[in-house]
């Protein structure tokens, strides 16, 4: 499970980057809406198993 964390962090700041260059607002909002993919996958991924599924 941890790779997949580390994964995502990576893409995350890869695309953080990206937006810091990014000139056009289109390729803005396609990277805000990668990061905010991410985001929830990590939310997801950091929630604590449900008793019993541990």
């Amino acid at each position: 499970m941890s790779t997949v964390i580390e994964n995502l962090l990576l893409r995350k700041q890869k695309l953080v980057e990206q937006l810091e260059k990014a000139q056009s607002i289109e390729d803005r909002d396609k990277i805000e809406h990668q990061l905010d993919q991410i985001n929830t996958a990590l939310d997801f991924l950091d929630r604590p198993a449900p008793k019993g599924e541990a």
